[in-house]
């Protein structure tokens, strides 16, 4: 390196000697971990060789360093690393020091780093869709156990997030025809009680399905905690799902007189939401489907004397107890397979949440 690199090197080597995070280097590192920011031993860095995906190993002297390099050591460190990739270490595990074999290390390392059992949160970059115009730009998200949220910022060093959404209120589903990238995620949640999505991709299949994964643990630990009673079969479906159906129909007003207009319709369980586009980040309204006994129903066919301008002929009517929702499909098809759904979901037996949720719909809507 050169001799401001080869200094700033040693000054995170001596804030690491003066730490009180060493387990494993009885003396001077000698090696670091540039893609991980941690400074290594002789015996680990063989460990970190091993996983080069993950960690790329150098030498402190002898091997070439840029300036980003040095830049993301100087940033992170042992301490920094240690904070994040030990922040849920269960008490019984055993944590090896330089003395123990090389089994216990190996482990251990790869524990931390390739299967990242111990982490609390997710924090990397997502190619993010804009709300406006469209653009899918970089943004970083952090995911927290611990505090059961997504939080994503507009720049890395940002201090403020752009949003903070909480898991519980989150569906991510994989939506590569819709968002055009074979990596698509769709994340869906509520917003001051209305549907906000969220298209995000990453160049890496692993990367992307990684993220997808860890939102279903974090949302698998907040419901483990709020109902401390149910099975893992019975949490598991409250995870994160697809939608029942996607598609376009028609729609009229409230008034049933005015033109009907093509949508894209959304059936996420007991939310038949509808948008303008099928990438709007807002749903322009929703319709919840209760079930058949409290007068809930979904028939084929618009009511007798519809005013109906549509070019698309096959009609449903769906009837709530405020009010009646018409739409029109374009094929006898479509809108079997729409009534299908509907009717399912009509004469599913409503859990206490979603009796709390219809509540919040019908005063809303």
């Amino acid at each position: 390196p050169s001799g401001k690199r080869l200094r700033t090197i040693h000054t995170c080597t001596s804030r690491f000697r003066n730490s009180k995070m060493i387990w494993c280097i009885p003396s001077d590192p000698e090696w670091g971990s540039c893609s991980l920011g941690v400074f290594i031993c002789l015996g680990c860095s063989g460990i970190h060789r091993s996983i080069p995906e993950i960690s790329k190993v150098k030498s402190l002297s002898l091997a070439g360093w840029n300036d980003t390099e040095v830049q993301f050591m100087a940033e992170n460190g042992n301490e920094t690393m240690r904070r994040m990739y030990e922040a849920a270490v269960p008490v019984y595990y055993y944590r090896p020091t330089h003395k123990d074999c090389q089994v216990l290390k190996e482990q251990w390392i790869r524990a931390k780093y390739e299967r990242k059992e111990f982490i609390e949160t997710r924090d990397g970059m997502l190619m993010k869709r804009g709300r406006d115009n469209g653009q899918f730009l970089n943004r970083r998200f952090i995911l927290s156990k611990r505090g059961g949220t997504l939080k994503y910022f507009t720049k890395y060093d940002a201090k403020e997030p752009k949003a903070v959404i909480k898991v519980d209120s989150i569906n991510a589903t994989f939506q590569p025809q819709k968002t055009g990238n074979p990596n698509g995620l769709q994340l869906t949640y509520l917003k001051d009680y209305s549907t906000r999505n969220i298209f995000l991709y990453h160049e890496s299949g692993k990367e992307i399905v990684d993220w997808f994964n860890s939102i279903r643990a974090v949302q698998f630990h907040y419901l483990s905690v709020a109902f401390p009673g149910a099975t893992d079969a019975e949490i598991k479906p409250k995870l994160t799902r697809n939608f029942l159906i996607e598609g376009y129909m028609e729609k009229t007003g409230p008034r049933q007189t005015e033109g009907f207009k093509k949508r894209w319709f959304t059936l996420d369980h007991r939310r038949l939401m509808y948008f303008k586009e099928p990438l709007d980040a807002f749903a322009k309204g929703e319709v919840f489907l209760g079930h058949s006994d409290q007068g809930y129903s979904a028939t084929a066919g618009l009511p007798a004397g519809t005013h109906c301008n549509s070019a698309w002929h096959y009609g449903i009517t769906i009837v709530t107890p405020d009010r009646s929702f018409l739409f029109t499909c374009d094929t006898e098809g479509e809108q079997q397979d729409w009534l299908k759904h509907f009717n399912k979901v009509i004469h599913t037996q409503m859990s206490p949440q979603e009796y709390n949720m219809e509540a919040v719909f019908r005063r809303r809507y």
